[in-house]
């Protein structure tokens, strides 16, 4: 399998300088390993050798020692290893030691300290339409986050491929094998997470059946609003299955600390208005294949139910505009407020500049689009928060401009960072 380049391949750099050891934290399978590899030089690969279980009795330090940066691979099968890595540093005082890895937070109930001052994080995702090759990435956030004038860009991209696309996902094993075969994967990762991984964490059995329930249910209502009462009722009324409040958490807890779900945060500023604003984050899986697997739907499934892909398409476009936020010292976030105008995402850079986008699968809802944004531009009480740099629409089909009234139209072929 070829290696592709990833877009965290420079904050990885950055803080292995700056640091004595990285941990670098992704759903399992979403390429850490292979990223890990290209600046380790010397790897322990903790979940499969034979012989750390007995090393970890004897003399643990040993299995510190290569030549570094030391990768510990799925560190999180033998915790303890994090606070001897965290003394190996402090004696060493040496910068870029360690790489840890791992596609599980570790049990809670596991005592690591700190390792501030020690350890620096990345977070890192599956790949975007810019690292797998089917975005031009010419519109770049960091130009939209200067309000600086976009390239006029036209390539056909049929609906019929954006779907494929989703349903395969950014897994980089799956890049370049059919989508038959990436279809049986994905479902399979979902079977896997529901069979196994979920009762390996903290080693609580988990009933898969009602894990699979709320996977579906979490699928069914992906880029939205949804709350846990409304997870529930959505169980029983869709899958006839009862999962109490207490199910709910720590099921959802269990999928957050193996990284399947993420948040994408309200939007906080000044508005000239007296509308209260919503302050409830959206939740996506941390690919769009793992929506469509858990519901084991079907390319031609998904044409005939258009709605649905439109709420799948936002939430492939919230993980590449997160990816590319993150290459611009940026953060991603949504608005909504008490009369219902919302804006699918904003950017905003910690320097201070923004850009709000809406998110559109084909090109029917522009003008609705546009309106919102240009609405939402006139609420902004500009005299404590600045201007936003652009106002823009990401679309799946259609070419990307500049409209008459300032907001521009994005193809997702040609969104990079």
């Amino acid at each position: 399998m070829s290696y592709y380049p990833r877009i965290i391949e420079t904050e990885i750099g950055l803080k292995l300088k700056a640091s004595g050891a990285l941990l670098i934290k992704g759903p399992k399978s979403c390429g850490k390993t292979e990223t890990a590899k290209q600046f380790a030089k010397s790897i322990l690969q903790v979940d499969r050798d034979e012989q750390v279980p007995v090393i970890m009795t004897i003399n643990p330090k040993i299995l510190l020692s290569g030549e570094t940066p030391r990768l510990l691979d799925e560190w999180q099968e033998q915790p303890k290893l994090w606070n001897y890595v965290r003394h190996e540093v402090d004696d060493r005082k040496q910068k870029g030691q360690f790489i840890l890895t791992g596609s599980a937070n570790p049990d809670e109930d596991i005592k690591l300290h700190s390792g501030s001052g020690r350890f620096t994080i990345v977070e890192m995702q599956t790949m975007s339409w810019q690292e797998m090759g089917y975005s031009s990435g010419l519109v770049s956030l960091s130009q939209l986050l200067q309000g600086n004038n976009i390239p006029f860009f036209n390539i056909e991209l049929p609906l019929e491929l954006i779907i494929e696309r989703m349903i395969k996902g950014g897994w980089p094993a799956l890049l370049d094998i059919p989508l038959e075969e990436a279809i049986l994967l994905n479902r399979g990762y979902v079977d896997l997470l529901a069979d196994i991984d979920m009762n390996r964490v903290s080693n609580v059995k988990r009933d898969p059946q009602k894990v699979r329930a709320l996977l579906r249910s979490i699928a069914r209502n992906v880029s939205t609003l949804v709350d846990n009462t409304t997870l529930g009722k959505d169980i029983k009324a869709v899958e006839d299955v009862d999962l109490s409040r207490p199910t709910i958490i720590d099921y959802l807890d269990t999928l957050y600390r193996l990284m399947i779900f993420e948040e994408q945060p309200a939007f906080n500023t000044h508005i000239r208005s007296a509308n209260s604003l919503r302050k409830s984050p959206k939740r996506h899986f941390c690919d769009v294949s793992l929506a469509i697997a858990a519901l084991k739907l079907t390319k031609e499934a998904l044409l005939k139910d258009l709605k649905y892909c439109g709420f799948l398409f936002e939430s492939l476009v919230y993980h590449d505009l997160k990816m590319y936020a993150k290459a611009n010292d940026a953060e991603v976030s949504h608005y909504r407020d008490s009369t219902g105008l919302e804006i699918d995402a904003i950017v905003r850079q910690n320097g201070g500049a923004w850009a709000a986008f809406e998110v559109k699968l084909g090109i029917g809802m522009h003008d609705e689009a546009a309106n919102n944004l240009l609405k939402f531009n006139k609420i902004i009480d500009t005299t404590k928060f600045p201007k936003p740099a652009s106002l823009n629409i990401i679309t799946g089909t259609g070419m990307s401009y500049t409209r008459p009234d300032g907001v521009n139209v994005i193809s997702i072929s040609s969104l990079g960072k």
